[in-house]
């Protein structure tokens, strides 16, 4: 998985995914495992309450891993090849913060760390990075001078983000009180306060952290799974909303292909209809039935 460039995150759950499997049909051996072992594993899978997305995952980790040993002369058959994934909805429609709920959102941020938290909470609404884009950010991918963030993105691509001049104001606030880490080499942009550049799993739960005090205060956001990446939808629906073309809008996403950005454009078709709603309180008397 390293040498064909898988993230250390996906690693990680792969490498587990496989664990699972092999605890669960364990003491056979690795030649005797047939396409019902797999089918009996992702059914115990879903029983455990896990959905399509998930259960699609352990498929393809179970199938990443007989692969790997079949290249390598350790196995003579994978038996999870045949197996069909789950149905996936597909392009399910985002849910998104209004202008007044992430205002409520980014005031709400307080404490020590304060200013390094709104920058990277800024960057994922008003520039639209993902959480692991935040955590691999380095000081040289922001080029001060000409207000730019050079992004690395999925599927190991670079991305060019122009940022207003309010956000490279943060930015630079955010440099100046940036916690020094403890290895001089580090380049990394956010750093935790045990001076190591933050994890990606230390973002979502300070992003967590400030949803659940939200939710004590908006009674319509109770109920609602919010989380970091409600931020990047976020950015992507105002952005349709203020006439963004798409095609524009999937180079700011970093997405590879368009179909990702599409599901965008019915938010914004959505807010159209609203538009068009707001007007029937307007209508003449006479014709209100």
């Amino acid at each position: 998985m390293k040498d064909q460039g898988f993230t250390p995150r996906t690693q990680k759950a792969y490498l587990g995914d496989v664990r699972l499997f092999l605890a669960s049909v364990y003491p056979k051996s690795l030649d005797e495992l047939e396409a019902l072992d797999v089918m009996r594993f992702l059914t115990k899978v879903r029983q455990g309450g896990a959905g399509d997305s998930t259960r699609n995952r352990y498929l393809s980790s179970i199938r990443t891993f007989f692969t790997a040993l079949i290249e390598h002369k350790y196995a003579q058959h994978n038996p999870a090849l045949h197996l069909k994934k789950s149905k996936v909805e597909k392009n399910p429609l985002p849910s998104y913060l209004n202008e007044s709920l992430l205002t409520a959102f980014l005031e709400s941020i307080e404490g020590k760390y304060q200013i390094r938290n709104v920058a990277m909470f800024l960057l994922m609404s008003y520039a639209g990075l993902r959480v692991s884009e935040l955590h691999q950010l380095n000081v040289t991918d922001y080029q001060r001078q000409n207000k730019l963030l050079q992004v690395y993105g999925k599927g190991r691509k670079w991305r060019t983000v122009p940022l207003p001049d309010s956000l490279t104001h943060i930015l630079d606030m955010a440099l100046n009180e940036r916690i020094a880490p403890r290895k001089p080499s580090e380049q990394a942009f956010f750093v935790s306060q045990f001076g190591r550049r933050i994890s990606a799993r230390m973002i979502q739960k300070i992003a967590e952290a400030h949803f659940a005090e939200l939710k004590e205060k908006y009674s319509e956001l109770r109920g609602q799974a919010l989380s970091s990446h409600k931020l990047r939808h976020t950015f992507a629906t105002m952005q349709v909303i203020a006439g963004t073309d798409i095609r524009t809008l999937q180079e700011l996403l970093g997405h590879s292909s368009i179909q990702t950005t599409q599901i965008y454009t019915h938010v914004g078709d959505k807010q159209k209809q609203e538009a068009m709603n707001r007007v029937v309180p307007y209508l003449p008397k006479a014709v209100k039935r």
